[in-house]
């Protein structure tokens, strides 16, 4: 896996994968950025979001779980000194579906986790990490 980062001006940076999408990244006005994006925490929080919720719906999608829709939030807190980094991260899981098993649900958010999301495992290295769940029965 590839990235590239290029300095645009100010505080406000490209970002280019490999895989070969691009998206500009900034810093907050008060350090000296204009809001053109994203936050380089929060792309990393975002990261994590997406690493996990493409585990839970694979997950229960293999297991013959009417998964429609997955929402993940995240909320993360920082620590006051440099290096700044993740201290506590709510995970909160909203699936929909019909008929979905609560123990499915828990065990694919486990199993992301414990096993699969390689984000969620790296940054509980310096955070705490907090997962709920609400399932939301489909019509």
């Amino acid at each position: 896996m590839r990235t590239r980062v290029r300095w645009i001006e100010d505080v406000a940076f490209m970002g280019e994968t490999g895989s070969g999408h691009a998206l500009v990244m900034d810093g907050a006005p008060e350090a000296g950025g204009r809001n053109l994006g994203p936050r380089p925490m929060e792309m990393l929080l975002l990261g994590m979001g997406g690493c996990t919720a493409f585990d839970v719906v694979t997950i229960l999608r293999k297991g013959r779980q009417q998964v429609l829709g997955c929402e993940v939030e995240l909320e993360a807190e920082r620590a006051e000194q440099p290096p700044k980094v993740f201290t506590r991260i709510r995970v909160r899981y909203l699936v929909t579906g019909r008929g979905l098993s609560r123990e499915r649900v828990e065990r694919a958010v486990a199993l992301s986790a414990e096993k699969y999301c390689s984000a969620s495992i790296m940054l509980g290295r310096t955070a705490e990490i907090v997962h709920e769940i609400e399932i939301r029965e489909a019509p």
